[in-house]
């Protein structure tokens, strides 16, 4: 490992254990926004990330943030989880990056990245209208381990 390599990944070990995710939380809670703005806020930023970031990635960086935040907003974590990770496969499929679409086009090498975003359309659209039906029906997402 190169000594830079050791450099940062020992500033990330600081950063995270220090104390910026649990403030960052509480600087959020303090604003005292609807929970649906909540939502729909975090929702927002997760698909951005998706764009340009794999799920663990995303997942490994936001949850110590967002847990103690939708607890809070009175969301069930369960349900948050299912709604964050459709809303991460949202990200690896939508333009402008789309990182499945990179990998689509490397195994069909002879069909166009216009093409390939075109035929992700329906996805994109059945995935966001899933998306929508888990957040007014909780139950949905709850009731499988709900009986566990």
């Amino acid at each position: 490992m190169s000594e830079r390599a050791k450099r940062l990944s020992r500033r990330n070990f600081l950063l995270a254990a220090s104390a910026g995710g649990v403030a960052t939380a509480a600087a959020i809670v303090a604003m005292q926004l609807s929970k649906w703005v909540l939502l729909v806020t975090i929702l927002a930023f997760v698909i951005l990330l998706g764009f340009f970031l794999p799920p663990v990635s995303i997942i490994l960086m936001t949850a110590p943030i967002l847990y103690p935040i939708i607890t809070t907003a009175g969301f069930d974590p369960i349900w948050f989880g299912v709604i964050i990770t459709i809303n991460m496969e949202i990200g690896l499929i939508h333009p402008p990056v789309g990182m499945n679409v990179f990998v689509i086009k490397s195994v069909v090498k002879d069909v166009s990245f216009t093409t390939i975003f075109k035929g992700v359309i329906p996805f994109i659209i059945t995935d966001l209208i899933r998306l929508v039906i888990l957040i007014a029906f909780p139950i949905l997402a709850l009731w499988l381990p709900s009986r566990m």
